[in-house]
Formats: C-alpha cells, structure tokens, sequence
C-alpha cells in the first residue's frame, strides 16, 4: 500500500472537526492568561489572509486577533494560527504554479513588527520581490528582514 501525501490545497481545506473553542487550562494559562481560546479551520485563515489589499499589510497577530473575536474567545491559538498561515501559503504557490489567477497574497501577512516569513514559499528571496512589486521597501537588520514603515500600511481585519 503507498501513502500518497496530500497537496497543499487538500490541507487547507481539512478543517478536522474545527474551529473548536475550548477553555485554556490551569498549565496553559502560565503563558496564555484565563479565558477561553479558539483553535481556527485552516481555511478561516485563508479567507481573513484574503482581505489583506494590495499595497497594505498584515501580521500573525492581527489575524489571531480578528479569529478570537470572530469566535468570542479570549484568544487564538498563536500556534496553529502560524502552521495554518503556512498551510494558506504554500497551498496559494501551489494554486499559482498550477496557473491560477486569484491566489492567497500570503506575502502581505507579516510576522510581528512587520518581519518578513522565511518559511513561506520561496524564502526571503521571493518575498522581497512580491513585496517591492506592491511598493514597499524591505531593510535587512542582522539576519532578519523588515518592511519599512510597515505600521502607516497596516490593515486591521474584522472578524
């Protein structure tokens, strides 16, 4: 019997039973605080990393932000709302190499103070192209890469 892997659009559109909002345990709550958090479908962070319009960014952080409120839930995973974030990422390459048109723009979501992703497809090297091609400027500081004045293109998202 052979396994055959699932493509990256497969992945994305199992959400497994989610979302699912569950109340953050005594361990869990050290580091999360007391409330409830909601773990999100895949395809729920695809849809919000949708929005994001062109010339205007996003972050990690802003979706778990909108996905919390969306579900009423204290907070959103900050794990699985960046595995899925990937997932969306490299299922919109995917979609892309097979020719499609209206893809993921995952480029435009960001890691926290603006930082480029060097886990979505094609590395850094890729994002600094797409991201320049939409007017922004990216500056290198150490090992990292920023895109400058990322906080006048920020775009809050709505649950």
């Amino acid at each position: 019997m052979s396994y055959q892997r699932k493509t990256w659009q497969e992945k994305l559109a199992d959400n497994k039973g989610l979302p699912s909002v569950f109340e953050i345990s005594a361990k869990q709550s050290k580091r999360w605080g007391s409330g409830t958090c909601v773990i999100p479908a895949p395809a729920e962070v695809d849809e919000l990393m949708r929005r994001v319009p062109k010339g205007r960014l996003t972050t990690i952080d802003e979706l778990r932000k909108a996905l919390a409120a969306r579900h009423r839930a204290t907070i959103a995973c900050p794990i699985t709302v960046g595995i899925f974030a990937w997932v969306a990422a490299h299922a919109s390459a995917e979609a892309e190499a097979a020719g499609k048109k209206r893809i993921t723009a995952y480029w435009r979501t960001l890691k926290t103070g603006g930082e480029v992703n060097p886990k979505y497809p094609g590395g850094v090297r890729a994002l600094k192209q797409k991201l320049t091609a939409e007017g922004h400027k990216i500056v290198q500081k150490r090992k990292r890469f920023f895109v400058e004045d990322f906080a006048r293109k920020f775009a809050r998202l709505e649950a």
